[in-house]
């Protein structure tokens, strides 16, 4: 098994041989593809829907792989169409099924609730409650940060939301998640 090394990947990536090209692209899927899948479905909620976005995800990159230019690692790069690609679904989710802002996050518990790939306890159970009761892009900025451990440098550019932003909506999203699990 080779490791992975993304400088030479993207070396394959613009070597104009397309079997070259797909191996190191099955490489970059190999690679990122449990870690995408997980930030899609800490979105998303369906286990059926994050592996719908995963695809768009990775269809999208191939197709515009040769518009990136490198000013961001491909991580970032993988990582914003895959934020994109979640916050459109769920936009075009809630527009859909007719969801004001106010119950989308009951509309996303419930799909929680009836999860069958969901084997977390009681208290995790609220953890996640909680942090679906923030709304969409806040979630994601939640997300990247304590799961990923995502620096807010990196996050500014998946997100297209400046770090002193991202600090903000970190913090307030922290204080959500607190007062929620300090209810009752």
């Amino acid at each position: 098994m080779r490791i992975y090394n993304e400088e030479d990947t993207l070396k394959q990536l613009r070597s104009g041989d397309l079997d070259l090209q797909k191996k190191a692209f099955e490489q970059v899927v190999s690679y990122y593809g449990e870690k995408l899948y997980y930030q899609i479905r800490k979105m998303v909620i369906s286990h059926d829907d994050a592996n719908d976005l995963l695809q768009n995800t990775f269809l999208k990159a191939w197709a515009n792989i040769g518009f990136f230019r490198g000013d961001a690692r491909l991580s970032t790069w993988l990582y914003k169409i895959a934020f994109n690609e979640s916050i459109t679904f769920l936009n075009k989710q809630h527009a859909q099924n007719n969801i004001s802002i106010d119950e989308a996050d009951t509309f996303l518990i419930e799909k929680l609730e009836g999860d069958d790939y969901f084997d977390g306890d009681a208290i995790q159970l609220k953890l996640q409650k909680a942090i679906l009761s923030l709304p969409d892009k806040q979630r994601a900025v939640f997300n990247l940060r304590y799961y990923e451990e995502m620096p807010y440098e990196e996050m500014s550019a998946v997100t297209g939301t400046s770090v002193g932003a991202l600090k903000a909506s970190y913090h307030h999203a922290v204080k959500k998640i607190e007062d929620f699990l300090n209810r009752d």
